[in-house]
Order: C-alpha cells, then sequence, then structure tokens
C-alpha cells in the first residue's frame, strides 16, 4: 500500500495537514538536540522528511522504512544522508548503535508495537533517548468532533479523488484503534524506557512522546 501512495505521498501530507506536520517534524528534531543526540536512526522513515528535518538540525541521521518507493523518493533530498531498506521489528543494528532514534507516524503500521518499541529501546545507547510522533485524539470535545470529522469524512474522499481510497481510509482507522497519550506511555515503560512522558501538539491532534534508555542499560 505504501509503495503504491508514494508518488503522491508528499503531496498529500502537505494538503491534508496543511504543512503543519513539518512544524511537528522540526520539534521532535529540536528535543534530540536537546538530549545531547548527534547519531540518530529514523525509523519508518517514508519519504525522508523526517529524516531531512533531523539533518537540517546539525544531527547526523540514518533513515529505515520497508517501502522501496517510499526510499526511492527519500534518497534525492539529501546525499549526506543514509537510507537504508529494512524491518522495523528486526533492526539491522547492535544493541547501542545511536544516541537516539524516531519514529514518526509509522508505529501504528507495525505487526507488533511492543516489538518495535523494543527494537527502538535496543539500538540506542545507554542514556540514549527515543522519540515517537503519532497521531492522536484531542481531549477536548470540540476539537475531537471537528477532528473526527476531517478524518472520517474528508481525508478518505481526498483519498478517492487521488486514486487511493484504500490507504486513506486505512489511516483514519488505524488512529481511531490507537490507545491514548497515557496508554501509549505506559507501553514505552513497559518496553525498558525511563523518564517517559508526552507533548501533545496542536490542539492535542498528535503528540510527541518521550522516553529515555537507562544509563546502566539494564531494562
Amino acid at each position: 500500500m505504501f509503495d503504491a501512495i508514494a508518488p503522491r505521498y508528499d503531496l498529500l501530507n502537505l494538503v491534508l495537514s496543511l504543512g503543519i506536520d513539518r512544524r511537528w517534524r522540526r520539534r521532535a528534531a529540536d528535543e534530540l538536540v536537546r538530549a545531547g543526540c548527534r547519531r540518530v536512526l529514523d525509523v519508518c522513515c517514508g519519504t525522508g522528511d523526517s529524516t531531512v528535518a533531523l539533518e537540517r538540525r546539525g544531527l547526523v541521521p540514518t533513515g529505515i522504512d520497508f517501502a522501496g518507493n517510499m526510499l526511492s523518493r527519500a534518497q534525492p533530498k539529501s546525499q549526506k544522508v543514509t537510507f537504508l531498506r529494512g524491518d522495523a521489528l528486526n533492526l539491522p543494528f547492535a544493541d547501542g548503535s545511536f544516541d537516539g532514534a524516531t519514529i514518526a507516524f509509522g508505529l501504528r503500521n507495525l505487526e507488533s508495537r511492543e516489538r518495535g518499541l523494543a527494537e527502538l529501546a535496543r539500538i540506542v545507547r545507554p542514556g540514549g533517548t527515543v522519540l515517537v510522533l503519532e497521531f492522536t485524539l484531542p481531549p477536548r470535545r470540540l476539537w475531537r468532533a471537528i477532528y473526527l470529522f476531517y478524518f472520517t469524512r474528508v481525508l478518505p474522499l481526498v483519498g478517492r479523488l487521488f486514486g487511493h481510497a484504500e490507504a486513506y481510509r486505512y489511516l483514519p482507522d488505524t488512529v481511531l484503534a490507537w490507545p491514548g497519550p497515557h496508554e501509549l506511555e505506559r507501553e514505552l515503560g513497559a518496553a525498558g524506557l525511563v523518564g517517559c512522558r508526552h507533548d501533545l501538539l496542536t490542539f492535542g491532534i498528535a503528540a510527541l512522546h518521550i522516553g529515555r534508555r537507562p544509563d546502566d542499560a539494564r531494562r
């Protein structure tokens, strides 16, 4: 499915998010900079927007994704970034290979959140940072109603107009089935991360989750 929508993925992201997703990606990059990270893995990097945002903040990122067509559109965006094809549930890196790891709008696409989070925790060094950026349901009733109307009515219609009805039905379905921020925060803790917290973004339509691998590496 993601290979099929790759040619129009960036355009649809820009149109459907009104460009807000770029602000969220920059916010995630800033968090990693503040955490003292340098070498960072961007998991489920897609067409590379998050990876390039990391590079622009002075980090040294590697992007990895399972969809080859997505990666073919990521590589031309930066000649300095290494993009690899690989499985988020079996990352081809040794324990502690990176200072930080991030996954933006990709965790809900994995077969197992538990295994995905465990892999993110595994490949960062002791004291390293893991970030998860994902959609969530706004806590306030009015914004939730607007959000649900947009996600369940407008977004699938746009998907049909662009010939990708299945993909843009899939998106709201996965978001509606997604655990709340506090539950996901607990799942980060269960993966062995400490100091887990989350920040709601743009009226609570997305959440940035942050956790750290313990300094002594005991998980």
